[in-house]
């Protein structure tokens, strides 16, 4: 009894960082796994692209856009971690132990909301490179956009994106916790970080399989170009056009490297995160030791 509370303790710690902390992982995480798995993510959106496969160009150039994401995945999984964190942290004082998967439910899908701040203008860019062809360098699509659909071109499909993204962390952050708690009591010690990297492959898994026909709908918004006085079409709308034109096949375009993607890129990305902010504790926590021996 006494272990379990020393492991719940320890793996608590282990939980809970500071917010330094989870922005300097969180970043070097998101930056290794976007730019790594890049290609998986460039047949996905040409699978899932209303232009078809072959017309968004096939197995070509499939790592067209990944200037983009790498200079805005950082910030993204920066932002995303550091408030997911925070609100878990102050969950934790508040909250009895049976509702933690409600807490993780609710301080991801708020992460989620402030990460595609950022996470969706450059979405916009990424995914035109990748999937229309002479959509040109990132400037001009951004230019284009402006001149076109105005500022608020920048952010199409923005609630389609969070739409997206909140049912996914709010699947894949509860598994994910419950996996690394089971996984602790079962073992009666700490983790490593290649096992909270196991956790986290399996929890996205899961999320991407589930939330995938929001994705298609996601891409097919962010990659038509409209004038300004066009309406974007609600997801609901795209949902059924799709189903209508293709059936469940095209509500799931895209699943195999969608999902190899998210289960690969899980596992990369919880994996580094941890490993990266354990790194981060124990080198802040020899200059705190240093500071006071003098």
């Amino acid at each position: 009894m006494a272990n379990e509370e020393v492991v719940r303790d320890v793996s608590k710690q282990n939980d809970s960082r500071s917010t330094s902390t989870s922005l300097l992982a969180g970043a070097i995480a998101g930056l290794i796994v976007d730019v790594t798995l890049f290609p998986l993510d460039t047949l996905k959106t040409r699978l899932q692209s209303q232009y078809g496969f072959w017309r968004s160009g096939g197995f070509y150039g499939v790592y067209k856009g990944v200037g983009t994401i790498a200079v805005g995945s950082a910030p993204c999984a920066a932002v995303f971690f550091a408030s997911y964190n925070y609100i878990k942290d102050v969950q934790y004082e508040k909250m009895p132990e049976l509702l933690f998967p409600v807490g993780h439910m609710l301080c991801a899908s708020v992460s989620e909301v402030a990460a595609c701040v950022i996470k969706v203008p450059l979405e916009i860019v990424k995914q035109r490179r990748q999937a229309i062809e002479g959509a040109g360098h990132p400037f001009r699509i951004i230019g284009n956009t402006l001149k076109r659909e105005g500022f608020l071109g920048m952010y199409r499909g923005f609630g389609t994106t969070v739409i997206r993204d909140i049912p996914f962390s709010a699947i894949q952050f509860p598994i994910w916790e419950a996996l690394k708690t089971q996984w602790r009591e079962s073992s009666q010690r700490e983790i490593s970080p290649w096992e909270v990297s196991l956790c986290g492959a399996i929890a996205g898994g899961i999320a991407g399989a589930a939330t995938t026909p929001l994705d298609v709908a996601k891409t097919r918004i962010m990659l038509a170009e409209q004038s300004a006085n066009t309406k974007t079409p609600s997801f609901v709308t795209v949902l059924i056009d799709i189903y209508k034109t293709s059936g469940m096949k095209g509500l799931f375009a895209g699943f195999i490297p969608r999902i190899v993607w998210i289960f690969l890129g899980g596992g990369i990305f919880f994996g580094i995160y941890e490993k990266a902010a354990r790194i981060i504790d124990d080198v802040n926590n020899n200059k705190n030791t240093k500071l006071n021996t003098y």
